[in-house]
């Protein structure tokens, strides 16, 4: 657990995330696969972009990191996740014409939520309003950040959370038509369950990139 960023007033933008089992995983691989085979300039699902929900997303002091990640820890030794039986319902997308950010969709449950609410408490002390490109993992300097992510994650808590809250695995990146035509096919709904939780500093299209914390979830 080290801050990845010398800067004593620098700010990272953190997932805290539940990492699905391979029911999710295999899932996630497959759509992912569908979608590069249409468009291949999107991004393969690897050790740079983990499958995962995302509970929260924030933008925390990097000289708190290691509060941060204590905080966490301490969230998820009240639940015991890895027993929960959760349900993934439908394909959806967040458009950014011509393309657009699929995931896979999972019904939202009172556990889910209570870890959420549980979270965002527990980080408060150590979030800053907002950040900038510096704030994401990235490979060219914060040029691939996209503006939308960046409101994203500073309005996370107020457009992302509680009765708003979507949670979801990110998929890949597609063509709008071929989205909406995958959007429109006939969903298997299928259950899994969270196989651990990490703290991962964002990329590029909101992936989990880095991962800086390995959470602890009891069995």
């Amino acid at each position: 657990m080290t801050n990845p960023d010398n800067q004593p007033n620098s700010v990272t933008a953190i997932d805290i995330a539940l990492e699905p089992d391979e029911t999710m995983v295999a899932h996630a691989h497959a759509v992912n696969a569908r979608l590069r085979s249409a468009y291949p300039e999107g991004f393969a699902l690897d050790a740079a972009h983990h499958p995962h929900v995302t509970m929260l997303q924030r933008f925390v002091s990097a000289a708190d990191l290691d509060r941060v990640y204590a905080a966490a820890d301490a969230v998820f030794a009240g639940e015991n996740p890895a027993t929960w039986n959760l349900r993934a319902v439908e394909h959806y997308y967040i458009p950014a014409a011509p393309i657009g950010l699929a995931g896979i969709v999972i019904e939202p449950t009172a556990e889910l939520l209570r870890l959420q609410h549980s979270l965002i408490e527990a980080i408060a002390p150590y979030t800053v309003t907002t950040g900038t490109g510096a704030a994401f993992a990235s490979a060219q300097e914060g040029r691939d950040i996209q503006q939308s992510l960046i409101e994203y994650v500073a309005n996370f808590v107020g457009d992302s959370s509680g009765n708003r809250f979507n949670p979801h695995v990110t998929t890949g990146v597609g063509t709008i038509a071929h989205l909406d035509e995958m959007v429109a096919e006939p969903f298997d709904v299928f259950t899994f369950s969270p196989a651990g939780a990490a703290i991962y500093q964002l990329g590029a299209f909101g992936t989990a990139q880095k991962q800086l914390a390995v959470l602890t979830v009891s069995r």
